[in-house]
């Protein structure tokens, strides 16, 4: 990358112009593009992080209306604040903010420096960047995925974007031609991210005929965009099995918490166990934790990607009797409704609640 880079130089140093009028012309009106406040602008990112701007948008409002300000979040409860982030996954950030926003809230000012950003729990070298650029107007590039496969096509660089020297390249050679007021570094990192969102995007060629910036792009001139950036593959993700249950009993249907710790900690979640059990190895589990099975109604699949593992499961709805384990909290349609349940239980949740709803009206 560096010797890429050192020939394209020229290049770069010309990038801003084009961009930001490209930008201020056509860049979409979000909702945190309207504040430097580094409260909303931070928690935008977080929310943005491996999630797509349509599902984060709903999110972000309901959020900032229970919780406007980082004492609020420094204050609030889990079981608010897992709910308030139900269904967007990754819930490690949720609970990275609050710890972060309780350090800010006892310090008694927001950091307003790259390297006192990075500091804060949850916090990376791009989201530190973002923010010291959005809110304080400090000259710091932000390098994301869009950002490193708009920089490969522009330069024509063949380097592994995902090896950590090609991004340090890439930042490197793009806070060199950041531009000086803090109006422009502001815009600057979002312009280039937009870029990459809307036309030189991912999984396809890019929009070459509408990009703002296409006369000075290597990738184009030379007949590699569409090959770039490159990438080491991925590992395959690890498939495991599971057996859920929706274990009805008096019109109300079993939750249990998850551990402190680990993938999804702390949610809520329906019983299972390990393996794609058939119904009379399902029934022993069942008995197992003091159930007894009355009528099994109805039995579903469902999968789940998760970024390193995926769930295939096979769901179980039946009647039960007996009291069950004591980690067992038993709740109706609103009660369910309370609960912060991540959306790997989708599927499950959604028949959880049709249920409940029928038997709230019998």
């Amino acid at each position: 990358m560096e010797q890429t880079i050192l020939t394209t130089e020229q290049l770069l140093a010309r990038l801003p112009e084009p961009l930001l009028r490209w930008f201020r012309a056509s860049a979409r009106d979000l909702p945190w593009r309207h504040t430097a406040d580094p409260y909303r602008v931070w928690v935008s990112e977080i929310m943005l992080q491996q999630t797509r701007v349509a599902a984060v948008l709903g999110y972000y409002a309901r959020f900032l209306a229970a919780l406007p300000t980082v004492e609020a979040l420094a204050g609030a409860g889990e079981d608010q604040l897992m709910k308030l982030w139900e269904g967007l996954g990754y819930y490690s950030r949720a609970r990275n903010l609050q710890k972060a926003a309780k350090l800010i809230a006892a310090r008694g000012r927001f950091p307003d420096t790259y390297q006192d950003l990075l500091a804060l729990p949850g916090v990376g070298d791009y989201t530190a960047s973002a923010i010291a650029s959005a809110s304080f107007g400090r000259r710091e590039a932000a390098v994301d995925g869009n950002v490193l496969r708009v920089a490969a096509r522009l330069t024509d660089c063949h380097d592994d974007i995902s090896d950590v020297r090609t991004k340090r390249s890439v930042r490197a050679a793009l806070q060199e031609v950041m531009p000086e007021t803090p109006e422009e570094i502001r815009l600057f990192n979002q312009a280039v991210m937009e870029l990459g969102a809307l036309v030189c995007v991912p999984n396809g060629p890019p929009k070459c005929a509408v990009c703002p910036v296409r006369d000075l792009c290597l990738g184009r001139l030379r007949g590699t965009a569409e090959t770039l950036p490159v990438k080491a593959p991925k590992k395959a993700r690890r498939a495991e099995e599971k057996t859920v249950f929706l274990l009805l009993r008096q019109g109300r249907i079993a939750l249990r918490q998850r551990p402190e710790t680990g993938l999804l900690a702390g949610l809520w979640e329906f019983p299972h166990v390990e393996g794609a059990l058939e119904e009379s190895a399902a029934g022993a589990a069942v008995q197992a934790w003091g159930l007894e099975p009355r009528d099994w109604r109805r039995k579903l699949a469902a999968k789940h990607l998760f970024t390193h593992v995926e769930w295939h499961m096979t769901c179980y709805l039946l009647e039960v009797s007996g009291e069950g384990p004591e980690g067992f909290s038993w709740v109706d349609g609103p009660g369910l409704a309370a609960h912060a349940v991540p959306s790997a239980f989708a599927r499950c949740c959604k028949e959880a609640r049709r249920v409940l709803a029928e038997a709230a009206s019998d």
